[in-house]
């Protein structure tokens, strides 16, 4: 992927004609019961001179991922997509070579699973998961993983264990924005980031501050540990659309991740906002054949040095 570009490596699509997203539950987030389409999107990425998207899973459905690399498929905007596929199941590397074949299937850069979800916080280090994120790591792809702050142990055993994986960390995991507290989060982020098979996204903060009343002081905090933490070359920006509007409009999410890396050199802020997530997914850009592209899946220590690796 050559070229100035723009990268936002986080957002979401749902159709609620073709499924229910169950999560979307109470009052608070009734603005997000509605179906968001690739239109929908475009609007807000074409008005912010958004060259890619990554399209990220919202339920663990296994119909869902096709659907994606559907839209992939003829998208002008999605370059990649982060789908599910069951980790525990005994057949995972066939799983993940069917999705492959598929329409849109060389769309594909990652998975991801639910860990948030899971009432055991070492789910990640169960015999069943591990071997789900072997194949995962032999097909080529990212992991992805949304967690919670007391989850972060487990997430640092499992990419210590497996270092041929690169472990994409989504919102940070979800520190107490609201609260103003930075640990023990904050320590178990800097353990995460010592792995060199690690990144980061700059993605999801807003929505873990008061919805109504944050401010970027507020944000400023959390993001200089990100950057102290993993560097510009494993962080890249991710807006977490449509969930972030409840808190903010895709316009102020952008322009907020601006000025929270606003000390950065040209080079780290091209990083965050486009080179790590072309280095770290691979992208190829929508519309271009693949074998002409950037190879597939680098490490983070390769973006890092501004080297690809395919993988």
């Amino acid at each position: 992927m050559s070229g100035p570009h723009l990268v936002d490596a986080h957002q979401h699509l749902w159709d609620l004609s073709v499924r229910d997203q169950d999560w979307i539950t109470g009052p608070a987030l009734a603005p997000l019961r509605r179906t968001f389409a690739e239109d929908d999107l475009r609007a807000e990425t074409d008005a912010a001179g958004v060259t890619a998207t990554v399209l990220v899973q919202t339920v663990t459905v296994a119909e869902e991922t096709p659907e994606m690399l559907a839209v992939a498929h003829g998208s002008g905007t999605v370059a990649g997509v982060v789908g599910w596929t069951d980790l525990t199941a005994p057949g995972v590397a066939d799983a993940l070579a069917a999705l492959v074949r598929l329409p849109g299937g060389d769309r594909l850069v990652g998975i991801r699973h639910q860990v948030q979800s899971e009432p055991d916080p070492e789910w990640l280090l169960r015999p069943d998961v591990g071997r789900g994120l072997a194949a995962v790591a032999e097909a080529g792809l990212v992991h992805e993983l949304v967690i919670l702050p007391h989850q972060l142990p487990a997430a640092v055993s499992a990419a210590a264990s497996l270092p041929e994986q690169t472990f994409v960390l989504d919102h940070a995991a979800k520190p107490p924005v609201a609260s103003g507290e930075l640990e023990p989060w904050a320590a178990g982020l800097r353990a995460f980031a010592a792995l060199p098979n690690t990144v980061c996204k700059l993605s999801g903060l807003v929505t873990e501050a008061d919805w109504r009343t944050w401010t970027v002081d507020d944000l400023r905090p959390y993001a200089d540990v990100l950057l102290d933490a993993f560097g510009p070359y494993r962080l890249m920006f991710g807006s977490d659309w449509p969930v972030c509007t409840l808190a903010a409009s895709y316009s102020r999410v952008l322009a907020t991740a601006r000025l929270l890396t606003g000390a950065l050199s040209p080079s780290e802020e091209a990083a965050v906002f486009g080179s790590t997530a072309v280095d770290t997914y691979g992208l190829t850009p929508p519309g271009r054949d693949p074998a002409s592209a950037c190879g597939r899946r680098h490490g983070p220590e390769d973006a890092a040095r501004g080297g690809r690796r395919a993988r």
